[in-house]
């Protein structure tokens, strides 16, 4: 036989203690759900997919794919482009550099100088000290004969020569390969002022 305890007012006045159960979700829900997944399925099906091309942006396929004018796009190389992908980090928008890191652009004797000279800076980089605007600096720039080609080094060069207060002539895609032949057996990078200053 079961006795029961028997039930104190406190006991009486307490909620029941919480438990897991089945809740469905609402139907509401559940209809609206239906509803946008139906909704995505028809619009799928009756979206057309034969829209007037004249009515995108224009951009050629090449220019989709990145090609340049030496690589059979037809387009023109973009030195600003070039600029900003590789030089901005060190040189800056405005092309002052860092002071005491990174030297200026802006009337730099290396970039409005020879065509030839600044081909070769950045054909093959630079270590070691180099004095710019007479200051020096001591760091290093890398080589981009392996990164950039002839029309990408000439139209990043033409970029920076006719910017940042700048006003040298264009450097040539011609100029470029003739300085990549003639230093095609160098390895490291110029040392500075003592081996830049005998191409000047």
């Amino acid at each position: 036989m079961k006795t029961e305890l028997p039930q104190h007012d406190a006991q009486e006045r307490e909620n029941a203690d919480p438990h897991e159960q089945g809740r469905p979700v609402p139907k509401l829900v559940l209809l609206v759900v239906t509803a946008v997944f139906a909704w995505a399925i028809g619009y799928i099906f009756t979206t057309q997919r034969d829209d007037d091309p004249a009515l995108g942006d224009r951009r050629t396929m090449s220019t989709l794919m990145g090609k340049t004018a030496d690589a059979g796009g037809g387009g023109a190389v973009d030195g600003a482009q070039i600029y900003g992908a590789q030089c901005v980090a060190c040189h800056q928008a405005t092309g002052a550099g860092l002071p005491g890191v990174f030297p200026p652009l802006a009337a730099s004797e290396w970039v409005t100088g020879k065509d030839t000279l600044a081909a070769n800076i950045v054909l093959h980089g630079i270590t070691g000290k180099l004095t710019v605007k007479g200051s020096a600096y001591n760091g290093q720039m890398p080589a981009f004969k392996d990164k950039l080609s002839d029309a990408e080094v000439a139209a990043v060069l033409s970029h920076i020569r006719s910017q940042f207060g700048n006003s040298a002539p264009k450097v040539s895609p011609d100029t470029v390969k003739a300085a990549r032949e003639e230093g095609k057996e160098r390895k490291d990078p110029w040392n500075g002022d003592d081996e830049l200053e005998k191409l000047k």
